[in-house]
């Protein structure tokens, strides 16, 4: 096994069975090392060191429904026990579009959080969204939360 330093936080990698694996601090557990994944173990580990997260707010693929169909968050932060802010997370070569913001927001329907993050590690869009003037705002910078755990 061998770790891979990044933004001040080390991110455990190995080898397993001829796979690259990544621990999940969120899940507790190994996952394949996917492009993806890597972009989500990032991003939890920004929002955890920058954003003073804990851990213990995130879930990582939780699953709704979404007219009719179940579809996976990427990652879902809560505050106080309800759900806060949604994350979209993209491999770095898929960039950050309106498609993907629609992805968000619809999942945002069944969850109705005040915040979306949409990110493929190298470009980052956070919106923040008025439910009474039924709008979408850009933030420059990651949300805090209410309460801290």
């Amino acid at each position: 096994m061998h770790s891979i330093m990044d933004i001040g936080t080390e991110i455990q990698v190995r080898e397993s069975e001829g796979r690259r694996e990544v621990f999940d601090p969120v899940r507790r557990r190994w996952v394949a090392l996917t492009p993806e994944e890597w972009v989500r173990q990032n991003i939890l580990l920004r929002l955890h060191c920058e954003g003073g997260y804990p851990m213990e707010v995130m879930q990582v693929e939780g699953s709704i429904t979404v007219n009719g169909m179940t579809r996976r968050c990427d990652i879902v932060v809560y505050d106080d026990g309800q759900p806060w802010m949604i994350v979209e997370c993209k491999k770095s070569e898929i960039p950050i579009t309106q498609k993907v913001c629609d992805q968000a927001c619809r999942y945002n329907t069944v969850l109705r959080v005040p915040y979306l993050m949409l990110t493929n590690g190298r470009q980052e869009v956070i919106i923040a969204v008025d439910f009474e003037r039924g709008c979408l705002r850009q933030c420059l910078e990651i949300p805090r939360m209410k309460k801290k755990c």
